[in-house]
């Protein structure tokens, strides 16, 4: 994402650079997209947002995207989490998402696939402005050491998976609490109860129990989803504008490859959240599951290779429009900050 872009056509700087007063700017070709105004070639580009950016700006940038991202498509996370259910109850088996949806608004209520929404909202914010922020910071120190003046596949891998570290740190928690709330039946009637309950019968680390899981599952999500993103933006958008459809795109490929291939920890992950007292007590396990192994051997047992990928239409359909929803969002404060920082550095 270091590639230059928005800037003017080579002829054009030439001509501003050796004629005594600068004659006004062209207007851009037409199919170009966006540009920013009173750009000159001494000034950041769009793709990185200014140096004298502060921290505040790429967070602010973040956390909107990912409040955005995981709000919009909440309810079919909520299918996605009851499809990955390794012993459902026969009331709460879906063939297909809009199947689950309807079936669920139809016999419990029209606001069930939002339940638990608010802690995601809480824990989405802080997780993705740390994410976002981190990300820019290691993609733009690690390509100058990589591919100096260039973009690198390498550098962008690196950084969204180092950026996971950071998100799922505060995310884990919110992610417990949010798929016991979206499970058919669950014994908890708001957030509060389910955090006070949790702690107090399987106490803090439970927060934590799937961490691990979670890691596994999303630096190679992150590092596959980054890479795919920025490779289909050099495809589609080579100049490296802010044009809102390739981000979409590129942002909704990007996630449907990194959750298909990321799914069976995703199963493991939520088995791990969820605790299901029915898929363990099949299995004569008794207390709680923990531990990256045991929940992977516990899904074949339960369901062999096929239980890897139980929710994979699920986690695909919520996937696409979700990191769409994300990438485009902070692409568009990027640009927005960025020609805002340009226009105050332009002289009156």
């Amino acid at each position: 994402m270091e590639l230059s872009c928005g800037v003017r056509g080579r002829a054009g700087q030439t001509a501003a650079a050796t004629a005594a007063l600068p004659p006004p700017a062209a207007p851009p070709p037409p199919g170009a997209g966006l540009l920013m105004d009173a750009e000159s070639p001494g000034e950041e580009d769009y793709e990185s947002l200014p140096t004298g950016a502060s921290l505040s700006t790429h967070m602010t940038a973040g956390a909107v995207a990912g409040i955005l991202e995981h709000t919009v498509m909440y309810p079919v996370d909520s299918v996605k989490t009851r499809m990955q259910s390794l012993q459902p109850d026969p009331k709460a088996q879906y063939n297909s998402v809009f199947e689950g949806l309807k079936k669920i608004i139809h016999t419990e209520g029209f606001w069930r696939p939002l339940r638990g929404i608010n802690v995601t909202m809480l824990g989405a914010g802080p997780a993705h402005a740390l994410y976002f922020a981190c990300y820019e910071r290691m993609k733009r120190t690690l390509s100058d050491i990589i591919h100096d003046g260039g973009n690198s596949h390498l550098a962008n891998g690196i950084a969204g998976s180092m950026a996971t570290l950071l998100h799922d740190a505060v995310m884990n928690p919110a992610e417990v609490v949010k798929q016991r709330m979206q499970m058919y039946h669950s014994p908890y009637k708001s957030v509060l109860q389910c955090v006070r309950t949790v702690k107090r019968t399987e106490g803090l680390g439970a927060f934590y129990r799937s961490y691990t899981t979670q890691l596994t599952m999303n630096i190679p999500f992150q590092a596959i989803h980054f890479m795919t993103y920025e490779f289909m933006q050099e495809q589609i958008n080579p100049q490296r504008q802010y044009n809102p459809q390739t981000h979409i795109i590129s942002g909704a490929i990007a996630g449907a490859v990194a959750a298909a291939a990321t799914t069976p920890m995703d199963v493991c992950k939520t088995l791990l959240n969820t605790q299901e007292n029915m898929a363990l007590t099949s299995v004569n396990i008794s207390g709680h599951l923990s531990g990256i192994a045991n929940a992977f051997r516990t899904v074949y047992q339960l369901g062999g290779v096929a239980g890897y990928f139980k929710g994979v239409q699920a986690r695909i359909i919520y996937q696409m429009p979700s990191t769409a929803i994300s990438w485009s969002v902070y692409e568009f404060f990027k640009y927005f900050l960025t020609k805002r920082e340009a226009n105050k550095k332009t002289p009156r």
